[in-house]
């Protein structure tokens, strides 16, 4: 008989299994991608169905099945989703982050730390309400594809590599493009979408958040146009997502 193992994991999603069960899918520290049963939580008496829910951080312990492994215990970690179910904006990109790390990460049982890591600090970061969600979006999109190896070129071209600022973007070219490789149907982006583009990729939050209305929507067009156009396939929960400014919630003194 295979021994149970534990690990900790943000919820993805749940699917419904029979009257009472739920297929849980997280990823997990360790192991990636895990699916598993988890028997009995849509019952109204079940002690921890709630803790199996989207956006939850939980340690889960597993016991291998046949097909899919079993939960047998799950103990909150952190309960991220109290901080962002309630808010729309929040609650969309949370929904447009967890779809993306579930497509990104397809095998499962294959260790995915960086993935794991940039997924948790999003949301955290979400739940935290300290950032514009839309711009924890757009950053967890362009950190994400960089994990993937698709990172946009920002600075120098992406076909010559010869240095910027260039005054174009293609994006089947992987980004910035110089005047003589530009392809036809290239977008001649703000320069302050470049920089914006390139704070959101390394974190830079005060130029982040300094940016205009227009240069985030932009920015958020480019990128969300981008990741798509990598994925091969549209991201369902992606035209949900509210794009406004959001301020920040001030701290309680």
């Amino acid at each position: 008989m295979a021994p149970s193992y534990r690990d900790i994991g943000l919820v993805l999603r749940v699917q419904k299994l029979g009257e009472a069960d739920r297929i849980v899918t997280l990823l997990t520290q360790r192991h990636g991608k895990v699916r598993a049963v988890a028997k009995g939580v849509r019952r109204t008496r079940s002690r921890w169905g709630a803790r199996l829910e989207p956006f939850n951080h939980v340690d889960v312990q597993f016991y291998p099945g046949r097909s899919l492994d079993v939960v047998t215990q799950a103990q909150t970690v952190d309960a991220f989703g109290a901080g962002i179910i309630s808010d729309y904006p929040r609650y969309t990109a949370g929904c447009a982050i967890l779809e993306t790390a579930d497509r990104l990460v397809s095998e499962e049982g294959e260790p995915a730390l960086r993935v794991y890591l940039l997924l948790v600090g999003a949301i955290r970061a979400l739940a935290g309400r300290e950032r514009d969600p839309s711009l924890v979006l757009d950053a967890f999109f362009l950190r994400a594809m960089t994990h993937a190896g698709w990172a946009p070129a920002i600075g120098d071209c992406a076909r010559c590599a010869e240095p910027g600022p260039h005054p174009s973007f293609n994006i089947a070219a992987g980004g910035a493009v110089c005047p003589r490789c530009r392809p036809p149907g290239s977008v001649r982006p703000s320069p302050e979408t470049f920089t914006h583009l390139d704070a959101l990729l390394h974190g830079d939050w005060e130029v982040a958040d300094a940016a205009a209305p227009a240069t985030r929507r932009d920015t958020s067009g480019l990128v969300a146009a981008y990741l798509q156009w990598h994925m091969e396939r549209q991201l369902r929960s992606l035209p949900l997502v509210e794009r406004r400014a959001t301020p920040p919630v001030a701290e309680a003194r």
